[in-house]
């Protein structure tokens, strides 16, 4: 009688299901090996790239139905195999395209074992070494920010829109507590500010707490993205002539576009002339942090009431890593704990101090620090700061190149602060064109075709959009470790390339 094809049935925790589950395992990690080799080999594409519409009705034999009988073992490999085929590859040196990137092994190791051990950040009952892990490395970030060992509390989110979330939620509470049993009814109408270039996560938290986001005052930048602080104090004053109750105001260090700071400490004077909560949106710019050459960007930081800082972005922590902190210590707990029997009781064996689910707005919450953890242990501070320096030093060097070339014209002529750059590519028949309203239409759709272009070959990716009156521009950001100099010319000459043919058609049309 033939073997039959093992099925999930015939894995562990079934009897006898040891050696199927090995076999079963280590053909999974030939797969994700030989991904993470392709990954980061030059000659890979970045992304086989397929429409919603391909995918969606099978290739090759990959279905993204679900089936009403079980397939087997050999048939799931496969799937996984294609999973990663028609994906793309964050890792790959010349993927551009967003602010997390890279394929750190340390930290998918990390992964990995947080998935094997499959347990619960809220009470150390259940998660009892990643509590303390948690609690270590938080004290350590808190430190590294400035704060002193008095102050700071913290925890790791779902991403820096709900580390951001969090800072609005509290900042709220801080001033009126009784928000949380009364609600918004009971308060004034409450005013926050943040930059024209600050992140919408701000915006969209007004939204989720019911605060409204038409009560989110816009604070005007200056050309490099930087908010102006008299234009922040006047806005303060206007809203507190209006009737309305500042409370909250948010300073971006590492913009998402122009990777812009805030000037802090200009901020943070105007926040304790009116007594308002400082918060700094760190999530992109934190990793400078890291750097003794590059921290004095963030200088003002530790003046903040709450920070968000993403590890998975420029330290290249995997998805997702992303923590706020808190300089008033208790204040978390105080404005989420609800003190559920089931979960908090008081009457435990162990210090329940530790228990620290109610200091959060979830319940269940994934396992984001150990990766993080494992990868410090690996580089220490010092690795770290030698991947955002090198991170940095790309971006100078696509800087300094796009000075050289008359095909690629810059957003703004100054040095990058952080590792974003943002440029045009000039097609030959827009270099001599007055600047106006026509060059702006043609020169509007070159980025997007390009994009195209590029994504349908695989060999790149690099993301673009506009901003304000000006039209599409590419954004090229730096976090991946892998990423040398020769990517950063290849980029440049695929642009080219593929922005050379695709433009003569575009002409050839108008």
């Amino acid at each position: 009688i033939p073997d039959r094809v093992p099925l999930c049935l015939d894995l562990l925790p079934a009897l006898s299901g040891e050696d199927t589950t090995k076999g079963f395992f280590q053909e999974l990690v030939n797969i994700l090996f030989s991904y993470v080799c392709k990954s980061f080999r030059r000659s890979s594409k970045v992304l086989d790239f397929h429409h919603p519409h391909q995918l969606r009705v099978g290739l090759e034999g990959f279905s993204l139905e679900l089936p009403d009988q079980p397939e087997n073992l050999e048939q799931l490999l496969v799937d996984c195999k294609d999973t990663l085929k028609y994906g793309v590859k964050t890792g790959h040196p010349r993927f551009f395209n967003q602010l997390s990137s890279g394929l750190d092994v340390i930290g998918l190791a990390g992964e990995w074992l947080t998935s094997t051990a499959n347990t619960n950040m809220f009470t150390y009952e259940v998660s009892p070494v990643f509590i303390l892990m948690e609690e270590v490395l938080l004290r350590k970030m808190q430190e590294i920010v400035g704060w002193s060992e008095v102050e700071g509390d913290g925890v790791f989110c779902p991403g820096g829109t709900m580390s951001n979330l969090y800072s609005v939620l509290l900042a709220r509470y801080h001033f009126f507590p009784e928000v949380k049993t009364k609600g918004m009814t009971a308060l004034p109408r409450l005013i926050l500010f943040t930059s024209a270039h600050s992140h919408y996560s701000v915006k969209k938290s007004a939204a989720v707490l019911g605060i409204g986001s038409e009560n989110v005052v816009v604070v005007k930048c200056n050309d490099r993205g930087k908010m102006i602080p008299a234009e922040l104090e006047s806005s303060i004053v206007t809203a507190k002539d209006q009737g309305c109750v500042p409370f909250y105001v948010n300073a971006t260090a590492g913009t998402t576009v122009y990777g812009a700071f805030d000037p802090l400490n200009a901020i943070a004077d105007i926040c304790e002339s009116h007594g308002l909560w400082l918060h700094v949106d760190a999530a992109w710019g934190g990793g400078l942090l890291m750097s003794k050459l590059h921290r004095v960007k963030l200088q003002g930081i530790e003046r903040a009431w709450s920070v968000t800082w993403n590890p998975h972005k420029m330290m290249g922590a995997p998805l997702q890593c992303s923590a706020i902190l808190v300089k008033k210590r208790g204040l978390l707990q105080d404005c989420n704990q609800l003190c559920a029997e089931y979960l908090f009781q008081t009457d435990k064996h162990y210090d329940t101090s530790y228990d620290t689910g109610d200091k959060t707005i979830q319940c269940g919450r994934h396992v984001d620090v150990f990766k993080l953890w494992l990868m410090w242990k690996a580089k220490g501070s010092e690795g770290f700061e030698s991947q955002v320096n090198k991170c940095l030093e790309n971006a100078e060097h696509l800087f300094d190149k796009l000075k050289e070339r008359p095909d690629f014209e810059l957003v703004f002529k100054s040095k990058p602060e952080h590792s974003n750059v943002c440029f045009w590519y000039i097609p030959p028949s827009l270099r001599n064109m007055p600047p106006g309203p026509e060059r702006n239409r043609r020169l509007h759709e070159v980025a997007p075709k390009i994009k195209a272009k590029m994504m349908e070959q695989g060999m790149a990716m690099i993301g673009y959009q506009p901003l304000g009156d000006k039209v599409n521009f590419f954004r090229c950001v730096f976090s991946n470790p892998a990423t040398q100099t020769e990517d950063v010319d290849y980029l440049l000459e695929e642009i080219a390339r593929l922005g050379h043919d695709i433009c003569i058609r575009i002409e050839t049309d108008l």
